[in-house]
């Protein structure tokens, strides 16, 4: 298989009666269940009649069960089943915003985002990155290694990167990579300013939609789609195999807004406009940011962040997928050192 870095530079309502202002009740949730494995159309029809209608029953462990079986394994419809369960119990506290609110919570989350970034400290921090492979559309992944990766980032937008060890094996310091994309396979940088400033930023244009609330980690959230065009959002994905190629997309997703703190918890995001002939047909990236300390003051940074590629190689269609997990944020020029735990497997 070709090897393939992906470098973020960023840089059938009425059918089942959805049109109804009554909330879902347990028979008809269960009935529209059991005809997801048949009907693609189903899914995105039913998390909106979550989203919008709500539910009139208790949400089970049985329910979610069967939601799981039947939905096969979908984050967005159990998460858009939990939060009308949660609606159900207590309404007041997850009722949508007005128009006017939304927008408000909106600038004040921009204004926010966009001082944080320009508030950014010079650090380092330890990426643990377990990178892995599927035919795609199974999700049936196979491991392919390990990587403990140092990365930096200075004040003037400058990222870099050297590969510690690989599948627990310590580099060499003459072997010591600048980028893992040296090693091959996927990579994916631009976790820490470059996605939020290209969503966020005026000349960007984003278009906003507020779909539905949640509860992310504890935290009361607004969720938002978010779409950039391809033109501004200039997004460049680069197939690196036999030869190496590069394209701009745009850029699209959902965003999850702290409703106190006014900042984003959570960014999925999806490449758009890729053209037709292009090896990599999908790139897709979560990014969960939470509050850590560097140098005795507070930063929303990224923990945790899922990329996925889907690309095309003759008759076949591969997906591969990157956990990485920032581990022990540092101020600049201190050492990253490998600990026992970053050389272990990671759990399935």
């Amino acid at each position: 298989m070709k090897h393939i870095v992906f470098i973020l530079v960023i840089s059938a309502l009425v059918q089942f009666g959805f049109g109804q202002e009554k909330p879902l009740s347990q028979a008809e949730y269960v009935k529209i269940l059991y005809t997801l494995p048949s009907d693609a159309g189903a899914k995105p029809a039913l998390v909106e009649a979550l989203r919008k209608r709500g539910i009139d029953f208790v949400l089970t462990d049985g329910l979610r069960s069967l939601t799981r079986s039947k939905g096969s394994n979908d984050e967005e419809l159990k998460r858009a089943l939990e939060e009308a369960d949660r609606r159900r119990q207590n309404p007041g506290t997850v009722k949508l915003p007005s128009e006017k609110e939304a927008g408000d919570a909106l600038r004040i989350t921009t204004k926010n985002t966009l001082d944080a970034l320009g508030d950014m400290p010079d650090f380092v921090v330890k990426q643990q990155i377990q990178r892995s492979v599927a035919y795609a559309g199974t999700n049936n992944f196979r491991n392919l290694d390990r990587l403990v990766v140092a990365a930096s980032y200075r004040v003037s937008g400058e990222e870099n990167y050297r590969v510690l060890s690989r599948n627990g094996q310590p580099q060499p310091e003459s072997e010591l990579k600048r980028s893992y994309e040296e090693v091959g396979g996927t990579s994916s940088t631009g976790e820490f300013v470059t996605v939020l400033a290209t969503i966020f930023r005026p000349e960007s244009k984003t278009r906003f939609d507020l779909i539905d609330t949640d509860l992310l980690r504890g935290r009361p959230s607004l969720v938002f789609d978010f779409s950039v065009e391809r033109d501004r959002a200039k997004q460049v994905i680069t197939a690196v195999g036999y030869s190496t190629d590069s394209t701009v997309s745009g850029m699209k997703g959902r965003l999850w807004i702290d409703r106190e703190d006014a900042r984003v918890l959570r960014i999925e995001s999806e490449a758009t406009e890729i053209p037709a002939n292009f090896p990599v047909r999908t790139a897709r990236r979560t990014i969960d940011y939470d509050w850590i300390t560097i140098d005795e003051e507070r930063y929303l940074m990224p923990s945790l962040s899922d990329v996925r590629l889907t690309l095309r190689e003759k008759a076949r269609t591969w997906e591969t997928r990157n956990v990485i997990r920032f581990r022990d944020y540092q101020k600049y020029g201190t050492d990253v050192k490998i600990l026992d735990e970053d050389i272990l497997p990671e759990p399935e």
